[in-house]
């Protein structure tokens, strides 16, 4: 890897583009390496992880609505248009990629990496996968196309911190997913610089959708982000500019959104003919809730097992949950969020409670993607009593591991000290999930089936599980009429599409 020094310049330096950031990630993704063949195992594990979460998702609010919104757009010229998640109907490239984004997104079930920043780097698929369907691109190129999203936003995740300037992390996706695209359509670096930085310009924003009452545009805003790289792309194509320079200007994004004009980030990126190998340091979720909460649920469940006096208010006088930074005060207590205690929130706003999740896996010793959230079951009165004696804090070492560039080490747990009535302290602690690549069961090929299955039960008849599983696996060698496989349709009378909202198109 080569590190890359970006910083502000003034507009007097007029910054040569081979020295913008933006450049040299258009650089990445022009470069012809080769995927290795355990990157293109990965990227098939995660269009199974991402179909799972989909279908599971099909009938869910947002998912309803951003799906009408994209059948309201008709298949636009020079392509063949691009499917959505679920039905037959297709829709233009960048609406389809915001349908099947919010699809994705909406369970917070598909995969994580954490380091200075926060991603969901699944999140770049839909879009590249919208883009290739449309254009007849191969199943090869669309692998060449994913590995170049990963790529590039784990590289901006390791590197530049957008949280600590409340800015959300969909603005290292907005740029990764152009990249992705400029790579899948083989486009020249010039262009694919233009349409980063017109990517990275439209998708920053606040990260109030994540704070307080969390709402549905949760779910939306990645995939809007990846709907803007979509249409960044096509603008780029068509000779349009974008600002320049877009990170390091005197009126741009690090000089006014994050550290400011005395910031300096060195960012990692492949060098030429240096494989994309950085989905290989992401990693998915078991449990749907926020990524930080995955150790927390599989943590309880083990207490549970152990010590089912803990699943009783009565006997439990506090909980005391150490833990990251990231941990404490975005899903912890450390938030001041009165919403992480209130058992008529959200289920967007459940999903960032760890006091939430940490006692519903403690009393029930498991973890459901829709039951563990259900109202009932949030406002059941021994839960809300034990949920209430549910704190967290900050401990520096876990947030040291937190943030360790070092895989070995770098850790999204810590300890729980339980006091109970009778005086005694029960302590443990857990440093990865147990489904992390070093967690106590890793996920692998036959999990991501696992999961797929289990979410598509109800929703897809069996034949179309299989269907799907036999053409995913052979991505590599899809053709692109085979490509349009990779969409999956719902058995009969689950999806109706008459029940669409209406808005304004």
């Amino acid at each position: 890897m080569i590190e890359h020094n970006v910083r502000v310049h003034p507009s007097k330096d007029n910054l040569a583009r081979e020295d913008q950031l933006a450049y040299k990630i258009a650089q990445v993704a022009t470069d012809p390496v080769a995927v290795e063949d355990e990157v293109t195992e990965m990227v098939i594990n995660r269009v199974i992880d991402n179909a799972a979460v989909a279908v599971a998702s099909l009938n869910r609010a947002p998912i309803v609505a951003a799906r009408s919104q994209a059948l309201d757009h008709a298949v636009t010229a020079n392509g063949s248009g691009s499917s959505i998640f679920g039905i037959a109907e297709k829709s233009s490239s960048e609406w389809a990629a915001w349908a099947n984004g919010v699809a994705v997104r909406e369970l917070d079930y598909h995969d994580t990496f954490l380091a200075a920043d926060y991603s969901h780097p699944g999140d770049n698929i839909p879009a590249i996968l919208a883009v290739a369907e449309h254009t007849g691109a191969t199943g090869a190129d669309l692998v060449r196309g994913i590995a170049t999203g990963y790529e590039i936003q784990v590289d901006l995740v390791k590197a530049i911190c957008l949280h600590k300037h409340k800015i959300d992390h969909v603005a290292h996706l907005g740029p990764a997913a152009a990249a992705g695209i400029g790579t899948l359509l083989g486009l020249n670096t010039e262009t694919i610089f233009q349409a980063v930085g017109q990517a990275l310009h439209t998708t920053t924003a606040t990260r109030q959708s994540r704070k307080g009452e969390i709402s549905t545009w949760k779910a939306h805003a990645p995939a809007f982000a990846g709907k803007m790289a979509v249409e960044a792309v096509d603008r780029a194509m068509r000779g349009q500019t974008s600002p320049v320079p877009i990170y390091e200007g005197e009126d741009g994004v690090i000089a006014w959104m994050l550290d400011g004009p005395d910031a300096d980030y060195t960012v990692p990126l492949p060098g030429p003919g240096e494989a994309k190998r950085a989905i290989l340091d992401t990693y998915t979720k078991e449990h749907s809730a926020e990524y930080q909460a995955q150790a927390w649920i599989d943590l309880a469940r083990k207490l549970h097992r152990e010590h089912p006096e803990v699943t009783d208010p009565a006997n439990v006088e506090s909980v005391l949950i150490r833990t990251s930074h990231h941990t404490h005060y975005v899903i912890g207590s450390g938030a001041n969020d009165p919403q992480k205690y209130d058992p008529t929130a959200s289920r967007e706003t459940l999903d960032h409670s760890i006091p939430y999740i940490f006692t519903v896996a403690l009393q029930d010793g498991a973890w459901h993607h829709v039951d563990s959230y259900a109202p009932e079951r949030a406002g059941r009165a021994d839960t809300v009593q034990l949920w209430h004696k549910v704190t967290t804090e900050e401990d520096p070492e876990w947030t040291r591991r937190y943030h360790s560039l070092d895989i070995s080490e770098k850790a999204f747990g810590g300890s729980v000290e339980i006091r109970l009535t009778d005086g005694r302290v029960i302590t443990d602690e857990i440093a990865v999930a147990d489904a992390h690549p070093l967690g106590a069961r890793p996920f692998a090929r036959a999990q991501y089936i696992t999961k797929f299955r289990t979410l598509a039960e109800g929703v897809l008849d069996e034949a179309e599980i299989e269907r799907f599983l036999q053409t995913v696996e052979r991505l590599p060698e899809l053709t692109a009429e085979e490509l349009v496989g990779l969409n999956v349709q719902a058995a009969g009378g689950v999806v109706d599409l008459s029940a669409s909202p209406k808005g304004l198109f």
